[in-house]
């Protein structure tokens, strides 16, 4: 009796077809090992694009988005491997991050934060010294005296007021030409300022009356002008635009908020006072324990460069690369001329202090958010 014929292919024994029996098996680990290479291939090309992935750059700034993110993306452009986190806030409350920070820092750059803030953290040590290319190059009133420099001011910015000609008009309140004015009664309730304990323009301003005045005579002026505040805002530019929109009358700010305002058609006009315009630097510094060093370098370079200061000139009256600075718009051809001389040292050295008693004196008028 023959024996059963099998079903080769419902049990998967391959059929013995002549010499060709091995076929199949070359044919399954030829495809195989192409997929392990093509496989391997895949990874490396992972491999090298996170490798190449840019660099992240955590860096504390007063700026606003609209002036950052033009500097940033100039930056970048050039820097294609570095990419900036940006993050903003009024100057106290940098400056009181950067301190609750000291065990654990969270920023690798400052840009941007008053030289009076800064001197206080090169002080304490909480900065990585850097002179950066072209340092030769800048005004060295704007960068530190130590050597290698702590810090180094990109530009600097004035404190000055603003005034709405159509609501003084309506309401009979005419314009301030000096500081003095500041604290006649006529201006009761029309007054906005920022506040010195969260914003560095409000410090500078606070500092330079201590400064012009001597501290006796500076806080009686202080408690005058109080009278007239409606309230301290929580950022430097918050006066000037508040004026912008007919809420207040008159508004101490920086010249910068002023001039944007003007070329958005708000019925602004900028108000210098007689006894001179308050000022201080626009800092950059690294902060000591950056992951980042090199990358933080390279970013302090940039911002020390001719093609920087080219694009600083388009927003602040003061540039560190002396020849640079432009006349802004609405503002005087002697506008630094007009620039008092500031102890930048002693309001450092001091500054402590005289939040503490400016916060003791008229905190309670401070906004809510």
């Amino acid at each position: 009796m023959a024996a059963p014929v099998r079903d080769q292919g419902r049990t998967g024994i391959t059929p013995v077809i002549g010499d060709r029996s091995k076929e199949p098996n070359m044919v399954f680990r030829m495809r195989y090992g192409a997929a392990i290479a093509l496989l391997s291939g895949l990874v490396l090309v992972a491999q090298g694009a996170t490798a190449e992935e840019p660099t992240t750059l955590t860096v504390y700034s007063t700026l606003t988005f609209e002036v950052f993110s033009k500097y940033q993306a100039a930056f970048e452009a050039a820097n294609p491997d570095i990419k900036i986190s940006h993050v903003h806030d009024s100057g106290g409350v940098v400056m009181a991050r950067l301190l609750a920070e000291r065990d654990n820092p969270q920023a690798d750059v400052i840009w941007d934060l008053q030289a009076t803030s800064v001197i206080v953290l090169a002080d304490e040590g909480l900065l990585e010294p850097y002179a950066p290319a072209g340092l030769a190059d800048l005004d060295p009133r704007l960068v530190d005296g130590r050597d290698p420099p702590a810090w180094f001011g990109y530009s600097g910015y004035a404190g000055l007021a603003c005034y709405n000609r159509v609501e003084g008009a309506a309401l009979g309140i005419p314009a301030p030409v000096s500081w003095a004015d500041l604290a006649d009664p006529i201006y009761r309730g029309r007054v906005t300022m920022p506040s010195p304990a969260l914003s560095g323009t409000g410090f500078m301003i606070v500092a330079g009356f201590l400064e012009l005045m001597g501290e006796e005579e500076g806080w009686a002026f202080l408690d005058r002008l109080h009278e007239n505040i409606a309230f301290y805002t929580h950022g430097g530019a918050k006066p000037c635009k508040l004026v912008g929109a007919g809420e207040h009358v008159v508004g101490l700010s920086y010249e910068n908020a002023v001039v944007q305002l003007q070329a958005s058609g708000a019925p602004v006009d900028i108000v210098l006072p007689t006894e001179g315009i308050f000022w201080e630097i626009g800092a950059v510094a690294i902060m000591r324990g950056t992951d980042e060093p090199e990358a933080a370098r390279r970013l302090l370079d940039w911002t020390a460069s001719p093609e920087a200061m080219a694009l600083y000139a388009e927003d602040w009256p003061i540039v560190a690369m002396p020849g640079v600075a432009k006349v802004l718009p609405g503002l005087p051809d002697d506008f630094v001329d007009r620039l008092v001389d500031s102890d930048f040292e002693w309001i450092a050295a001091n500054r402590e202090r005289i939040i503490a008693e400016w916060e003791r004196r008229y905190g309670s008028k401070t906004e809510s958010e």
